[in-house]
Protein backbone atom coordinates (compact mmCIF):
# COMPACT_ATOMS: atom_id res chain seq x y z
CA UNK A 1 0.00 0.00 0.00
CA UNK A 2 1.02 3.62 -0.70
CA UNK A 3 2.59 5.61 1.58
CA UNK A 4 0.06 8.45 2.91
CA UNK A 5 1.48 11.67 1.75
CA UNK A 6 1.75 14.27 4.85
CA UNK A 7 0.91 17.82 3.56
CA UNK A 8 2.91 20.30 5.73
CA UNK A 9 0.62 23.63 5.26
CA UNK A 10 3.46 25.94 4.66
CA UNK A 11 2.16 29.31 5.29
CA UNK A 12 2.40 31.49 1.95
CA UNK A 13 5.14 33.99 3.08
CA UNK A 14 4.54 37.73 2.44
CA UNK A 15 5.44 39.36 -0.45
CA UNK A 16 8.91 41.36 -0.33
CA UNK A 17 8.98 41.90 -3.91
CA UNK A 18 6.60 44.38 -4.88
CA UNK A 19 5.56 46.74 -2.09
CA UNK A 20 6.44 47.23 1.84
CA UNK A 21 2.54 47.04 2.55
CA UNK A 22 2.93 43.39 2.90
CA UNK A 23 5.69 43.88 5.63
CA UNK A 24 4.40 45.18 9.07
CA UNK A 25 4.57 49.20 9.13
CA UNK A 26 7.67 50.81 10.63
CA UNK A 27 6.69 53.80 10.62
CA UNK A 28 7.28 54.20 14.50
CA UNK A 29 10.30 52.23 14.10
CA UNK A 30 13.21 54.08 15.84
CA UNK A 31 16.36 54.56 13.69
CA UNK A 32 18.55 51.82 14.59
CA UNK A 33 20.18 49.22 12.56
CA UNK A 34 19.39 46.28 14.80
CA UNK A 35 16.82 43.77 14.67
CA UNK A 36 14.68 45.23 16.96
CA UNK A 37 10.84 45.27 17.70
CA UNK A 38 8.06 47.12 18.85
CA UNK A 39 8.50 45.80 22.96
CA UNK A 40 11.98 46.90 23.30
CA UNK A 41 13.77 43.30 22.50
CA UNK A 42 16.84 43.01 19.61
CA UNK A 43 17.63 40.14 18.12
CA UNK A 44 21.35 38.84 18.40
CA UNK A 45 20.58 35.50 18.45
CA UNK A 46 20.06 33.71 14.64
CA UNK A 47 18.78 30.00 14.30
CA UNK A 48 19.44 29.13 10.92
CA UNK A 49 18.04 25.96 9.18
CA UNK A 50 19.96 24.29 6.64
CA UNK A 51 17.27 21.38 6.06
CA UNK A 52 13.58 19.94 6.60
CA UNK A 53 15.04 16.30 5.90
CA UNK A 54 16.10 14.51 9.14
CA UNK A 55 17.15 10.61 9.47
CA UNK A 56 15.26 10.30 12.78
CA UNK A 57 11.34 10.64 13.06
CA UNK A 58 10.72 11.75 16.43
CA UNK A 59 7.11 10.97 17.29
CA UNK A 60 6.72 14.59 19.10
CA UNK A 61 8.69 16.16 15.98
CA UNK A 62 7.88 14.20 12.42
CA UNK A 63 5.26 11.63 10.93
CA UNK A 64 6.32 8.20 10.84
CA UNK A 65 6.03 7.96 7.01
CA UNK A 66 4.99 10.34 3.89
CA UNK A 67 7.02 13.57 4.32
CA UNK A 68 7.84 15.55 1.33
CA UNK A 69 11.18 17.53 1.68
CA UNK A 70 12.38 20.51 0.32
CA UNK A 71 13.89 19.98 -3.25
CA UNK A 72 17.62 20.83 -3.41
CA UNK A 73 16.82 24.18 -5.27
CA UNK A 74 14.53 25.31 -2.61
CA UNK A 75 16.82 25.23 -0.07
CA UNK A 76 19.74 27.82 0.44
CA UNK A 77 22.91 27.21 -0.99
CA UNK A 78 26.02 28.05 0.54
CA UNK A 79 26.92 31.19 -0.39
CA UNK A 80 23.22 32.36 0.41
CA UNK A 81 23.20 31.08 3.88
CA UNK A 82 27.17 32.63 4.51
CA UNK A 83 25.27 36.06 2.64
CA UNK A 84 22.55 36.51 5.10
CA UNK A 85 24.55 35.67 7.65
CA UNK A 86 26.79 38.12 7.10
CA UNK A 87 24.26 40.77 6.22
CA UNK A 88 23.21 39.65 9.99
CA UNK A 89 26.40 40.21 11.50
CA UNK A 90 27.80 43.27 9.91
CA UNK A 91 24.16 45.15 9.80
CA UNK A 92 21.94 44.23 12.45
CA UNK A 93 23.94 43.01 15.08
CA UNK A 94 23.90 38.95 15.12
CA UNK A 95 26.17 38.04 17.41
CA UNK A 96 25.35 34.62 18.01
CA UNK A 97 24.08 31.89 14.89
CA UNK A 98 23.44 28.75 15.58
CA UNK A 99 22.47 26.15 12.58
CA UNK A 100 19.61 23.66 12.90
CA UNK A 101 17.30 21.52 11.03
CA UNK A 102 15.98 19.31 10.42
CA UNK A 103 19.32 17.60 10.71
CA UNK A 104 21.98 19.64 9.51
CA UNK A 105 24.56 16.87 9.56
CA UNK A 106 22.71 15.34 6.41
CA UNK A 107 24.06 18.52 4.02
CA UNK A 108 27.52 17.25 2.77
CA UNK A 109 28.49 21.05 2.60
CA UNK A 110 28.07 21.80 6.31
CA UNK A 111 31.79 22.21 6.68
CA UNK A 112 32.16 24.88 4.63
CA UNK A 113 28.91 26.73 5.44
CA UNK A 114 30.49 27.02 9.10
CA UNK A 115 34.62 27.81 7.43
CA UNK A 116 32.29 30.76 5.75
CA UNK A 117 30.64 31.98 8.84
CA UNK A 118 33.71 31.47 10.81
CA UNK A 119 35.51 34.28 8.44
CA UNK A 120 33.25 36.84 8.98
CA UNK A 121 34.50 40.20 10.76
CA UNK A 122 33.66 40.23 13.82
CA UNK A 123 32.98 36.79 14.13
CA UNK A 124 29.92 35.48 15.45
CA UNK A 125 29.66 32.22 17.81
CA UNK A 126 28.67 29.31 15.97
CA UNK A 127 27.04 26.18 17.04
CA UNK A 128 24.85 23.60 15.85
CA UNK A 129 22.03 21.16 17.13
CA UNK A 130 22.06 17.57 15.62
CA UNK A 131 21.01 14.33 16.19
CA UNK A 132 25.19 13.60 16.27
CA UNK A 133 24.27 10.41 13.55
CA UNK A 134 27.79 10.62 11.88
CA UNK A 135 29.19 13.20 13.96
CA UNK A 136 31.57 10.73 14.47
CA UNK A 137 33.52 11.01 11.28
CA UNK A 138 33.09 14.92 11.00
CA UNK A 139 33.57 16.38 14.31
CA UNK A 140 36.89 17.32 13.85
CA UNK A 141 36.77 18.85 10.69
CA UNK A 142 33.71 20.57 12.01
CA UNK A 143 35.82 21.94 14.93
CA UNK A 144 38.74 22.96 12.26
CA UNK A 145 35.74 24.99 10.31
CA UNK A 146 35.11 27.02 13.04
CA UNK A 147 32.38 25.06 14.88
CA UNK A 148 32.50 26.39 18.18
CA UNK A 149 29.77 24.20 20.33
CA UNK A 150 26.89 21.32 19.71
CA UNK A 151 23.63 20.48 21.31
CA UNK A 152 22.80 17.17 21.05
CA UNK A 153 18.90 15.93 20.69
CA UNK A 154 18.32 13.37 22.92
CA UNK A 155 15.67 11.62 24.76
CA UNK A 156 17.14 8.28 26.13
CA UNK A 157 19.82 6.17 26.52
CA UNK A 158 17.62 2.99 26.87
CA UNK A 159 17.49 1.11 23.72
CA UNK A 160 13.96 0.30 23.84
CA UNK A 161 13.07 3.74 24.75
CA UNK A 162 14.93 5.74 22.12
CA UNK A 163 13.87 3.55 19.34
CA UNK A 164 9.84 4.17 20.47
CA UNK A 165 10.59 7.34 20.12
CA UNK A 166 13.24 8.02 17.11
CA UNK A 167 11.51 5.05 15.33
CA UNK A 168 14.62 4.20 14.03
CA UNK A 169 17.57 1.52 15.39
CA UNK A 170 20.15 4.61 15.89
CA UNK A 171 21.13 4.68 19.54
CA UNK A 172 24.47 3.13 19.21
CA UNK A 173 25.62 6.15 16.26
CA UNK A 174 24.12 8.98 18.43
CA UNK A 175 26.26 7.67 21.15
CA UNK A 176 29.41 6.97 18.71
CA UNK A 177 28.74 10.93 17.80
CA UNK A 178 28.60 12.12 21.22
CA UNK A 179 31.91 10.02 22.04
CA UNK A 180 33.69 12.01 18.52
CA UNK A 181 33.02 15.37 19.42
CA UNK A 182 34.49 15.26 22.60
CA UNK A 183 37.10 14.13 21.15
CA UNK A 184 37.54 16.99 18.97
CA UNK A 185 37.37 19.37 21.92
CA UNK A 186 33.80 20.89 21.33
CA UNK A 187 32.84 22.40 24.77
CA UNK A 188 30.13 22.43 26.02
CA UNK A 189 28.39 19.45 24.55
CA UNK A 190 24.54 20.26 25.74
CA UNK A 191 22.15 17.65 25.45
CA UNK A 192 18.31 18.23 24.74
CA UNK A 193 15.70 15.73 25.88
CA UNK A 194 12.57 15.98 25.88
CA UNK A 195 10.07 13.91 28.05
CA UNK A 196 6.77 12.35 26.93
CA UNK A 197 4.56 11.16 29.86
CA UNK A 198 4.05 7.56 29.98
CA UNK A 199 7.29 7.17 27.53
CA UNK A 200 10.46 8.37 28.73
CA UNK A 201 9.37 10.58 31.86
CA UNK A 202 10.38 7.88 34.52
CA UNK A 203 14.01 7.47 32.91
CA UNK A 204 14.61 11.56 33.46
CA UNK A 205 16.86 11.17 37.01
CA UNK A 206 18.58 8.08 35.19
CA UNK A 207 19.18 10.43 32.17
CA UNK A 208 20.84 13.84 34.40
CA UNK A 209 23.20 11.05 36.03
CA UNK A 210 24.52 9.98 33.19
CA UNK A 211 25.20 13.54 31.67
CA UNK A 212 26.97 14.42 35.00
CA UNK A 213 28.82 11.38 34.71
CA UNK A 214 30.60 12.17 31.10
CA UNK A 215 30.67 16.11 31.78
CA UNK A 216 27.34 16.73 29.24
CA UNK A 217 24.72 19.28 30.58
CA UNK A 218 21.37 18.01 30.16
CA UNK A 219 18.33 20.44 28.46
CA UNK A 220 15.21 18.99 29.62
CA UNK A 221 12.41 21.08 27.22
CA UNK A 222 8.63 21.25 27.71
CA UNK A 223 7.09 19.50 24.93
CA UNK A 224 5.86 22.10 22.67
CA UNK A 225 2.51 21.97 19.95
CA UNK A 226 4.94 21.71 17.05
CA UNK A 227 4.41 17.88 16.25
CA UNK A 228 3.28 16.99 12.25
CA UNK A 229 0.88 14.91 14.00
CA UNK A 230 -0.98 17.67 15.92
CA UNK A 231 -1.15 15.26 18.73
CA UNK A 232 0.10 17.64 21.67
CA UNK A 233 -1.96 17.69 24.21
CA UNK A 234 -1.35 20.76 27.31
CA UNK A 235 -3.09 18.58 29.83
CA UNK A 236 -0.83 16.17 29.51
CA UNK A 237 2.98 17.32 29.14
CA UNK A 238 5.65 16.79 31.41
CA UNK A 239 6.00 20.35 32.91
CA UNK A 240 8.73 22.05 34.26
CA UNK A 241 7.25 21.68 37.70
CA UNK A 242 6.72 17.59 37.25
CA UNK A 243 10.67 18.30 36.00
CA UNK A 244 11.79 19.57 39.93
CA UNK A 245 9.23 16.76 41.59
CA UNK A 246 10.65 13.50 39.31
CA UNK A 247 14.57 14.77 40.16
CA UNK A 248 14.27 16.16 44.17
CA UNK A 249 14.60 12.32 45.20
CA UNK A 250 17.93 12.01 43.87
CA UNK A 251 19.33 15.74 43.64
CA UNK A 252 19.20 18.68 45.23
CA UNK A 253 18.46 21.89 42.64
CA UNK A 254 19.44 25.35 43.38
CA UNK A 255 19.32 28.50 40.85
CA UNK A 256 23.09 29.64 39.36
CA UNK A 257 24.23 32.43 40.06
CA UNK A 258 24.56 34.74 37.19
CA UNK A 259 22.23 36.17 35.63
CA UNK A 260 19.64 34.27 32.36
CA UNK A 261 20.61 36.81 30.01
CA UNK A 262 17.87 36.26 27.37
CA UNK A 263 19.31 32.06 27.87
CA UNK A 264 16.18 29.70 27.05
CA UNK A 265 17.51 27.70 29.69
CA UNK A 266 17.03 28.36 33.41
CA UNK A 267 19.98 26.56 34.86
CA UNK A 268 20.47 24.91 38.18
CA UNK A 269 23.40 23.44 40.38
CA UNK A 270 23.34 19.67 40.67
CA UNK A 271 24.25 18.37 43.71
CA UNK A 272 23.35 14.44 44.87
CA UNK A 273 20.51 14.43 47.48
CA UNK A 274 22.47 11.73 49.88
CA UNK A 275 26.13 13.02 49.68
CA UNK A 276 25.69 16.88 48.99
CA UNK A 277 28.11 16.52 46.50
CA UNK A 278 27.87 18.63 43.67
CA UNK A 279 27.97 17.05 40.31
CA UNK A 280 26.88 19.72 37.79
CA UNK A 281 24.70 21.45 36.34
CA UNK A 282 21.07 21.11 34.70
CA UNK A 283 18.95 23.62 32.01
CA UNK A 284 15.23 23.22 31.93
CA UNK A 285 13.60 24.96 29.37
CA UNK A 286 9.91 25.71 29.97
CA UNK A 287 8.66 27.10 26.87
CA UNK A 288 5.07 26.76 27.41
CA UNK A 289 4.61 26.39 31.16
CA UNK A 290 7.24 29.00 32.26
CA UNK A 291 7.82 31.40 28.97
CA UNK A 292 10.60 33.80 28.15
CA UNK A 293 8.87 36.06 25.47
CA UNK A 294 9.73 38.99 27.43
CA UNK A 295 13.58 38.80 27.09
CA UNK A 296 13.37 36.85 24.03
CA UNK A 297 16.74 37.94 21.52
CA UNK A 298 16.29 35.46 18.64
CA UNK A 299 15.43 35.83 14.88
CA UNK A 300 15.34 32.11 12.50
CA UNK A 301 15.51 31.56 9.24
CA UNK A 302 13.90 28.90 7.49
CA UNK A 303 15.69 26.47 5.23
CA UNK A 304 14.07 28.42 2.25
CA UNK A 305 15.08 31.46 3.65
CA UNK A 306 11.87 33.14 5.18
CA UNK A 307 12.13 34.88 8.67
CA UNK A 308 10.74 33.95 11.14
CA UNK A 309 10.47 35.81 14.55
CA UNK A 310 8.99 33.12 16.85
CA UNK A 311 8.63 29.12 16.56
CA UNK A 312 5.01 29.90 16.61
CA UNK A 313 4.87 32.33 14.17
CA UNK A 314 2.07 31.98 11.43
CA UNK A 315 3.54 34.34 9.20
CA UNK A 316 6.79 34.48 7.32
CA UNK A 317 9.03 36.94 5.26
CA UNK A 318 10.90 35.50 1.81
CA UNK A 319 14.33 36.52 1.88
CA UNK A 320 15.21 33.97 -0.97
CA UNK A 321 13.48 36.16 -3.76
CA UNK A 322 14.88 39.10 -2.84
CA UNK A 323 18.52 37.35 -2.19
CA UNK A 324 17.75 35.66 -6.02
CA UNK A 325 16.67 38.74 -7.42
CA UNK A 326 19.46 40.65 -7.24
CA UNK A 327 18.76 42.65 -4.56
CA UNK A 328 21.72 44.46 -2.05
CA UNK A 329 22.76 43.98 1.42
CA UNK A 330 20.96 47.02 2.56
CA UNK A 331 17.81 46.15 1.02
CA UNK A 332 17.88 42.86 2.17
CA UNK A 333 18.84 43.55 5.85
CA UNK A 334 15.75 45.98 5.48
CA UNK A 335 13.13 43.57 4.74
CA UNK A 336 14.54 41.68 7.61
CA UNK A 337 14.43 44.23 10.06
CA UNK A 338 10.48 44.71 9.18
CA UNK A 339 9.55 41.75 9.80
CA UNK A 340 11.18 41.28 13.33
CA UNK A 341 9.53 44.84 14.00
CA UNK A 342 6.29 42.26 13.70
CA UNK A 343 7.56 40.05 16.24
CA UNK A 344 4.57 39.56 18.60
CA UNK A 345 4.49 40.38 22.52
CA UNK A 346 4.78 36.56 23.37
CA UNK A 347 3.44 33.19 21.45
CA UNK A 348 0.12 33.17 23.00
CA UNK A 349 0.25 29.64 24.17
CA UNK A 350 -1.06 30.66 27.70
CA UNK A 351 -4.74 31.82 25.33
CA UNK A 352 -7.35 29.91 24.89
CA UNK A 353 -7.64 31.07 21.36
CA UNK A 354 -4.00 29.88 20.59
CA UNK A 355 -3.67 27.97 17.09
CA UNK A 356 -0.42 26.17 16.65
CA UNK A 357 1.79 27.03 13.34
CA UNK A 358 0.93 25.08 10.76
CA UNK A 359 4.74 23.75 9.85
CA UNK A 360 6.27 20.84 12.68
CA UNK A 361 9.78 21.40 14.27
CA UNK A 362 11.69 19.56 11.37
CA UNK A 363 9.98 22.25 8.88
CA UNK A 364 10.89 25.38 11.30
CA UNK A 365 14.60 24.41 12.39
CA UNK A 366 14.48 24.43 16.24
Amino acid sequence: MASRRIALGMPVPRRTDETAAALPDTTDRPATSALADRFGREATDLRISLTDFCNLRCTYCMPESGMVFLKKDQLLGVEEIVRLVRIGVERLGIAQVRFTGGEPLTRPDLEEIIAGVAALDPRPDISLTTNAIGLDHRAGALRAAGLDRINVSLDSVVTETFERLTRRPLLHRVLAGIDGARAAGLDPIKVNAVLLPGVNDHELPDLLDWCLTRGLQLRVIEQMPLDADHLWDRGAMVTAGDVHTMLAPRFALSPVAEARDGAPAELFEVADRATGHHRGRVGIIASVTRPFCADCRRTRLTAEGRVRTCLFSREETDLRDALRSGADDEAIAQIWRAAQWGKKAGHGMDREDFVPPERPMSAIGG
